[in-house]
Order: structure tokens, then sequence, then C-alpha cells
């Protein structure tokens, strides 16, 4: 029986890990530890009352409140994070603070308090505007924003944790995160798109919609964390890309998909000075572990539209 302690668990991905892992027959307790500032107590709701959950505000910038949460754990998920990444060329010295000194945090006391497993939540947004549409995990991380340099560099603590400590340690670089959950998120693009749609307004696309994105439904994230951190033996490579081949699509794909699954509205093209990431990823590694996703974009797309219309 384990011990899990997830960071940032109040958020998006955290809203749906918490009750896989609660009702996950191998797991005896976990630990959230949150501070609230992004995520909100409405994504523990229906998971507290019998001490299997606990709840502990902390923040990871500060060492003792992860190392608080941290005893006793055998496994963290190490989800708490500056999101996004746009955004966060505003935020730098936040995004570094919270990003890469909060792993810092993390990795020290996985460390220094036993941790059997850590599990980090990277991004394949470290790539960049990779040219190739093949991009493995041998391709050099090229990050054009705060947010990926910091998961980038990131990366690399936890890599030396398992090998000061014998952590068994995995870096999950996830796709482009989608899909309904109590903590869902709106400045992510199929969700943005499906609700403007909803609401009749028009998708905006930022550039001409060339750039490629692997997307990944919030579950299958959340199944990901959930394999990767009990069952370490079957994730022994330091990264991992996670999501599917199939799933790879150009934006302005995915802005004339959601019009034709959701409502028929504009898509408005606006000139971008600075194109955003640009990645065609390849999962061939992923397979290796056994692990597969199971939500498609166009599924994914149709359940968004039901949790939002009153049937």
């Amino acid at each position: 029986m384990t011990h899990v302690l997830v960071t940032g668990g109040c958020g998006y991905i955290g809203s749906v890990l918490v009750p896989l892992l609660r009702r996950d027959g191998r797991v005896d307790r976990v630990t959230v530890m949150d501070d609230l500032s992004s995520g909100t107590p409405r994504a523990l709701a229906g998971q507290l009352g019998d001490e299997t959950v606990q709840f502990r505000q902390g923040d990871v910038r500060q060492y003792g409140d992860v190392e608080a949460a941290a005893r006793e754990a055998d496994a963290v998920i190490h989800l708490a994070a500056i999101t996004g990444a746009a955004s966060t060329h505003d935020r730098r010295e936040a995004t570094i603070a919270t990003n890469y000194d909060g792993t810092e945090n993390v990795c020290t006391a996985a460390g220094k308090t036993g941790v059997d497993t850590l599990v980090f939540a990277s991004s394949c947004n470290v790539y960049g505007r990779a040219p190739t549409t093949d991009i493995d995990e041998t391709v050099a991380p090229e990050p054009i924003n705060p947010y990926a340099e910091t998961k980038r560099d990131a990366e690399q603590l936890v890599a030396e944790t398992g090998e000061e400590f014998g952590v068994d340690t995995v870096s999950l670089r996830l796709a482009t995160n989608y899909g309904d959950a109590p903590g869902v998120r709106f400045n992510l693009v199929v969700n943005s798109f499906v609700f403007r749609a909803l609401t009749g307004r028009p998708l905006t696309v930022y550039g001409d919609g060339s750039n490629w994105r692997p997307f990944i439904h919030v579950r299958d994230a959340a199944r990901a964390y959930r394999a990767a951190a009990l069952a370490p033996a079957d994730w022994p490579q330091n990264v991992y890309n996670v999501g599917a081949t199939d799933e790879n699509y150009r934006v302005a794909d995915v802005a004339r998909l959601v019009s034709e699954e959701v409502a028929p509205v504009d898509i408005t093209y606006l000139e971008d000075e600075h194109p955003g990431p640009s990645y065609h990823v390849n999962f061939d590694r992923l397979d290796e572990t056994g692990f597969a996703p199971e939500w498609t974009l166009c599924e994914g797309i149709r359940d968004l539209q039901e949790a939002f219309v009153d049937e």
C-alpha cells in the first residue's frame, strides 16, 4: 500500500488524479499539498471525510512546507507550477521561483525523507518551434518561454535526485491538455475554443494556425501520472513524451474541428509577431511502458460540449 503526495493537487490535472488515486487499491493515503493560489478546494469535492485524502495548505517555494508534506510519503507526483506558457514572459521571476526553485525543494525533500518514487510534470512545450515532425526524446529542447525553460531545467534536477538519493525518478513531457474536469482550465486552446463556440463567439487563431500541437485528455494525463508513480519499474527512462502520435494537430485544424463538432462559428486569424511553439511529437518510447491514452480529440470535444449543455 502506497502513500502518495500530490503537489498542486487542487489544480486541473490534480482534480482528476486525486480521485483516481483514492479509488486505486494500491493506495492507502493521498496527501494533497496546494497553496490555493490558482487551484480551488472545489477540486476536492467528494474526496474528503474518510481520511484517505488529506489536505495540507503549503507552498512549494517554502522548503519547510514541502518537507513536512513529504514525510511518510512513498511516492511524490509533482504537479505544482505556474502554467499558461505564453503569459510567463511577463512573470519570469515568479515562474522561476515556483517551477524551478519549487522543484528543487521537492527534490531535496524527496531525498531527505526517503521517498521511493518522484514523478515530475514536464511538458512537450520544452521543444519550442522544432522544424522536424517526428520529435522524440532524443531531440534537444529549445524552449521559447520561461515556462518551458524552467521545465527543461527542472528535469535535470529530478534526474540528479534519482542519481544522488536512489529515488526512482521520471519526467513526463505531457502533450497539451484539454477536457472536462472539476478544476477545468480555460486558458487551454481546446477548452477555450469549445466554450467560445457554445457561446456563439468566433475562434481566434494567432498566426496562420499552421503550428503543430499534440493533445492529451486530462483524464489520460492523470492516468499516466498514476501509472508512473505506482509502477516505476515500467518507466525506467528519465524522460517520456506522453500523448499519442495520431493526436498531433495543427491549431487551425483544431479550430475547424470545434466549429464542425460544436457550433458553426467564424474563425479569425490574427497576425502574431511572436509565433508560439510548434511541435509534432513522436510517442514511441511511451509504448514501451504499456501505457496508452484512451481519448481522442473528437471524443474530448463532444464530452466538453455535453458538460456545458443541460440535456
